[in-house]
């Protein structure tokens, strides 16, 4: 059975008189603890399906099955379950909170499950121990570099410990050096047994991926479509 499957998923929005096509007819099928990256360029629908995958956004028809659910069927209050106990989020921007450390950056979504502070503080220590970054628990994202920030990312979405990680262009503020050692975090993370998903336009996450998706205009194409179009634009 797919842990990820889609079937005719479109996700159209209305600017003025016109719609716009954001997802037009996306089928997908992805195994569980599999790393598939969906390449494709700016404006090509990639963090659109990755938001629609992770319950941040309903698609205007066709159905998503994520780990055995159908995500129709689940209200926003079952929606918010299913994001917080099955998905880990890293962004391009990182999202960090200015006004707390790491540690506190990490910790931060255990509060809405009621978790003492303790152990808060225990388990947010030990997912910034598995991405290299323990010692700055007390820096704030100001005082860190983006690729540091961007580690403290990985960590906070790991610490209700899910299934999927969903990644949206996370090396896409970084130098060369930097993104190469998200890239491997991201992979470590899949061979120990997560289903990670990651969208980008950066050529170098394919050797690191189990299956590769290429977008264009909100559709799924050939890599040979795909490679002409890249050719085409540059």
């Amino acid at each position: 059975m797919d842990y990820i499957h889609t079937e005719a998923l479109n996700k159209h929005y209305e600017m003025g008189h016109t719609i716009v096509k954001a997802l037009n007819g996306v089928d997908l099928s992805l195994p569980e603890k599999s790393l598939s990256v969906v390449m494709g360029p700016s404006g090509s629908g990639k963090s659109t399906l990755l938001h629609l995958l992770g319950g941040l956004d309903r698609p205007t028809s066709g159905e998503i099955y994520l780990d055995g659910s159908k995500l129709s069927q689940l209200d926003e209050n079952d929606l918010a379950v299913f994001r917080r106990k099955t998905v880990g989020f890293v962004f391009q921007s990182f999202n960090l909170i200015q006004s707390f450390n790491a540690l506190e950056n990490v910790s931060f979504p255990m509060r809405f499950m009621n978790v003492p502070r303790k152990q808060r503080i225990e388990e947010a220590l030990f997912y910034l121990e598995q991405v290299g970054i323990a010692d700055r628990a007390s820096h704030k994202p100001s005082e860190l570099s983006g690729g540091e920030q961007q580690r403290v990312a990985i960590a906070r979405a790991l610490i209700n410990d899910p299934t999927l990680i969903l990644a949206d262009e996370p090396t896409g503020n970084l130098d060369t050096a930097s993104g190469y050692s998200i890239m491997e975090i991201l992979a470590g993370l899949n061979r120990n047994g997560r289903t990670v998903l990651v969208v980008t336009h950066d050529p170098r996450m394919r050797q690191f991926a189990s299956h590769i998706i290429y977008l264009l205009d909100g559709s799924i194409v050939k890599e040979s479509v795909y490679e002409q179009a890249v050719q085409q634009v540059s």
